[in-house]
């Protein structure tokens, strides 16, 4: 893993990923929430092949401008380049855009954790009463 390394990937807006589908209104255009989770996605496959098969990459923070509307059936593509690692933490400047321009920048938070131990900890929260 290093300073730099990029990943980009491109999706086309479908109905079920539209304002309209999430309940913001009747908009037929990528929906803020889905556009953060194609950010998200992005930054997480930029790194998910430098890891071993026991870590994964959970998102911790997100700090995006959505700036414009894309409509059903334009591609968007999402670029994430990774910028920072202090230990495991790993920083990624995300933008995302379609033919027209730029539709979205920003920041991107994500910690490296052992896959096992993530899901043991929070799991027994269950058994746990306050």
């Amino acid at each position: 893993m290093e300073i730099g390394q990029k990943y980009q990937q491109t999706k086309t807006v479908t109905d079920a990923v539209t304002a309209a589908s999430f309940g913001e209104g009747l908009m037929p255009v990528l929906a803020t929430p889905y556009l953060v989770a194609f950010l998200e996605d992005t930054a997480a496959k930029c790194v998910e092949g430098e890891l071993p098969d026991e870590q994964i990459t959970l998102g911790t923070a997100v700090n995006i401008r959505h700036l414009a509307a894309a409509p059903v059936g334009m591609d968007v593509t999402c670029e994430a380049v990774l910028t920072e690692i202090d230990r495991r933490r790993l920083v990624f400047d995300v933008r995302a855009w379609d033919a027209a321009g730029t539709i979205s920048e920003g920041t991107h938070e994500r910690f490296i954790v052992d896959r096992a131990r993530f899901i043991e900890k929070t799991y027994a929260k269950l058994g746990k009463r306050e």
